[in-house]
């Protein structure tokens, strides 16, 4: 199992967010190798002045992933719109609970090399969030 060294920012912002434990237990399942990593979860404003100011996108959106180093340890900082993502669950009929570890693990993803712009490497990381959330007991997000 990979070493963690987790910081989490923000969380206190939003009532009805997991434990501590449950988003290192999430980070650690994701994670192929020893990382540093950082959860921030931000208001509306936040994620959209981070995503238009490093992603070009005017707009919140649910996860952005800034990796700093693969190896031969994974650095990254993870940023999670909480409102955004509450919105995506009601609309997807999800728990807020699976819809959040699923972009927890997507997120690590990114921050290991996982990608998804070619049809060919959105497949093996689907599969991979896919095989994590049911190693989690969590359904796969796709269906």
């Amino acid at each position: 199992m990979a070493d963690l060294r987790l910081s989490i920012q923000g969380r206190s912002r939003f009532r009805g967010l997991p434990a501590r434990t449950t988003l290192a237990r999430w980070v650690g399942r994701a994670l192929e190798r020893d990382g540093e990593i950082t959860l921030r979860f931000v208001d509306r404003a936040e994620g959209r002045r981070l995503n238009r100011d490093y992603r070009g996108g005017d707009y919140a959106t649910n996860v952005l992933t800034f990796e700093y180093a693969q190896a031969p340890t994974v650095h990254a900082d993870i940023v999670l719109c909480v409102p955004v993502i509450r919105r995506e669950a009601v609309e997807q009929r999800k728990a807020l609970r699976a819809h959040l570890a699923h972009l927890v693990v997507h997120g690590v993803l990114h921050a290991q090399g996982y990608a998804h712009e070619r049809a060919r490497d959105a497949a093996r990381m689907q599969r991979r969030e896919v095989e994590l959330l049911a190693s989690l007991r969590l359904a796969d997000p796709y269906r």
